[in-house]
């Protein structure tokens, strides 16, 4: 705690240590509003919640400000919920525990939510200090954005009146951002009879652990495996060549997160265990050859376990497995006039069978909604043919860019006088809040930046110290130079 609360700029980093204090995973927000709400009124500015549990704070402009545009300050107030394995954390009762790794801040065991918590941070600390010069000020602070948006989704029009918007969800210090990505839900289900299983046959619980893991949109091109994309290789196999039958599946917990772990419960013949478990090593090898560049080290394992009494009936997993396989995962196409960033991809993030029910669930996004929509027909197809009923819900446009944005203007020159250097400006393949809320308000004028997080959505998720600095310093700046009204 003493290591954290010394970090520069200190009135950012105190802010951000009394948030991993209070736990704040999606879903569960009842304990970070009632703390938000307290700091508001504790600072004496105006303070208030809507009916979908978004924070707001308004504060007057500083003497000679009044004739600037309204700021809008926007973050989102929950966390991604993810730990390693072996950790022992509940993210609905227990406190973030956070270290210093040379010029990272990293948590122990488990995400660090540096995303939002660094933007939400930043808020506090600017409408506690009463010595800033500003224009008149909003914040609008999220709920349950990592979740499915629905802090924005729920947006009324009216709960903020700003005429710009600074959303503080981005990961490159350096970078402003001017467009993102959309997004789409897809969901496949599919309810079954269980057939018993052989009392002759043994049961082995196979499980894939240690790999990155990461965030669905930003990390997505990097290379990295998707754990349940290695297990279907391995069941398929093993169903052809073993006579193996599936009882369950179990991998990946949020939509918006690479799974990391998976793990299956499969029956063989008793004869064929040898083969199964010098299969499984085989596998761990090939996949570590495979990944070595994007992962760490991968295991695979198997343990014998006692028989269950009921599994999937074998036509029923023959179309599940065959419809996971065939299923598309990561980076289906680059933006063609910016070569270097993604247009339109997805994530298998989860998938649930046993107890005579089978649950998919994946994530979309494209910057180019045409594009959105040819991958998840795709998709929906696909799952469709195996028998399963298919939804597409939560479906959002992305935020068109607009390079004659006067607020890009204005940042771009800030950040060249106080930093020598120009900031890039780019487009992210995230599902930021801007596109949601920018429907709700339209003429908004909008910019995403923050400091440098790598690896949100898992636990390997650490925030480069130096840059919180840098972030909010051009923050001030940027409120100091706000654009007069016209």
């Amino acid at each position: 705690m003493d290591t954290i609360l010394s970090l520069a700029p200190q009135n950012v980093w105190k802010h951000f240590h009394s948030l991993t204090q209070i736990p704040r995973p999606s879903g569960h927000l009842e304990k970070i509003q009632a703390f938000l709400l307290d700091f508001g009124k504790s600072i004496g500015v105006e303070t208030s919640m809507d009916e979908v549990g978004n924070i707001i704070y308004r504060k007057p402009a500083t003497p000679g400000m009044e004739n600037r545009k309204t700021i809008i300050l926007q973050a989102h107030m929950d966390m991604v919920p993810q730990k390693n394995n072996d950790t022992v954390h509940d993210f609905v009762n227990d406190p973030i525990q956070t270290y210093v790794d040379g010029e990272w801040l990293k948590a122990k065991g488990t995400t660090l939510g540096a995303d939002n918590g660094m933007g939400v941070a930043a808020i506090m600390a600017v409408f506690e200090d009463n010595s800033l010069v500003h224009g008149p000020l909003e914040a609008l602070i999220t709920s349950d954005e990592e979740t499915g948006m629905y802090g924005a989704f729920g947006l009324k029009p009216g709960t903020v009146n700003g005429d710009i918007l600074l959303n503080l969800d981005s990961e490159d210090e350096g970078e402003l951002y001017i467009g993102c990505a959309g997004g789409e839900d897809l969901n496949a289900t599919l309810e079954y009879k269980e057939e018993e299983t052989d009392p002759e046959d043994v049961a082995l619980k196979v499980t894939i652990k240690g790999l990155r893991g990461g965030h669905s949109g930003l990390e997505i091109n990097e290379g990295r495996a998707n754990a349940n994309k290695l297990m279907v290789r391995f069941i398929n196999q093993v169903i052809t060549f073993d006579e193996a039958c599936l009882v369950s599946w179990n991998g990946g917990n949020m939509r918006n997160a690479i799974p990391r772990e998976c793990e299956a419960v499969i029956t063989i013949p008793a004869s064929e265990e040898e083969d199964v478990l010098a299969y499984v090593k085989e596998c761990e090898k090939l996949w570590n050859e495979e990944y070595h560049v994007h992962e760490t080290p991968i295991t695979f394992n198997a343990e014998r376990v006692e028989l269950p009494k009921y599994m999937v009936p074998a036509e029923i997993r023959d179309n599940l497995v065959d419809a996971i396989y065939a299923c598309h995962n990561g980076v289906l196409r680059m933006i063609p006039t910016i070569p270097d960033t993604v247009e339109t991809s997805n994530n298998l993030a989860i998938v649930k069978i046993g107890d005579g029910k089978a649950d998919i669930k994946i994530l979309s996004r494209s910057s180019r909604d045409s594009m959105k929509d040819f991958l998840n027909t795709g998709l929906e197809s696909c799952f469709a043919m195996a028998g399963m009923n298919v939804v597409r819900s939560g479906g959002y446009s992305g935020w068109e860019p607009n390079v004659d944005s006067p607020i890009l203007k204005a940042m771009k020159e800030a950040y060249q006088q106080q930093f020598g250097v120009e900031p890039a400006v780019k487009v992210v393949h995230a599902g930021l809040e801007c596109g949601i809320i920018g429907a709700t308000m339209p003429g908004l004028d909008m910019i995403s930046f923050g400091p440098t997080l790598r690896s949100p959505h898992s636990p390997d998720e650490r925030c480069l110290i130096p840059t919180v600095q840098k972030f909010y310093d051009f923050l001030v700046a940027t409120l100091a130079n706000a654009p007069v009204k016209e």
